[in-house]
């Protein structure tokens, strides 16, 4: 069972990033240049914990649960744009950043504990993939900065041949989403190739409140 834990956005922030990705979309080029993810499949990942056995599932819950309980709620905000590895869009968080990264931290400790596999990438700047460049799209020529790196919204990209992944830096380097307050963190299945448009299928397995 492939797993991740990951923090989930109200419809409220996600109605606003909506909103604004839709006059992107319609700037970005032809309609094929980008694949833009599903909306319910927009999180911000706090653990990869890769393939793990059925019969530690509950185990690892249990203990995902237990760190959470441990963390005080902390709000965040969507803010910023940028790019990862020339293709991969996202939207950055904005606010309290320091406790995503311990909430990124606990996670990680809790599937540490059930033999999960190292995460490839370091978790200490939150953000939210929304699109990839196809490969017939032309590259970005800048590596974005998430808002916690250089400060919420900033993004110091300059380009000399703008692409789908450069018109989507430059309308959303200063997007600022509403404030919410993280109250838990979410274990997730997620299945590749079952969901829309051949995505993954992301399952909620178990919801995990903060500071209770």
């Amino acid at each position: 069972m492939r797993l991740f834990a990951a923090v989930w956005p109200p419809d409220d922030v996600l109605d606003h990033l909506d909103l604004a990705l839709g006059a992107v979309r319609a700037r970005s080029g032809p309609d094929d240049a980008v694949r833009w993810t599903a909306r319910d499949a927009w999180h911000l990942t706090s653990a990869f914990y890769g393939t793990l056995p059925d019969a530690v599932v509950d185990a690892l819950g249990a203990d995902l649960a237990a760190h959470a309980t441990a963390l005080a709620p902390f709000d965040l905000r969507l803010a910023g744009a940028g790019v990862f590895a020339h293709r991969t869009l996202w939207v950055g968080a904005g606010g309290d950043v320091a406790a995503a990264t311990a909430l990124a931290a606990a996670a990680r400790a809790a599937g540490d504990a059930h033999g999960a596999p190292p995460d490839p990438r370091v978790r200490h700047r939150p953000h939210l993939t929304v699109g990839r460049v196809r490969p017939a799209g032309r590259p970005a020529r800048h590596r974005g900065t998430p808002p916690g790196a250089r400060g919420p919204g900033r993004d110091r990209a300059r380009f000399d041949d703008p692409g789908p992944a450069e018109t989507f830096v430059q309308a959303l380097a200063v997007y600022q989403g509403p404030v919410w307050t993280v109250d838990e963190i979410t274990l997730v299945e997620s299945r590749p190739g079952e969901g829309r448009g051949g995505g993954p299928l992301y399952a909620p397995l178990a919801r995990c409140p903060l500071g209770r």
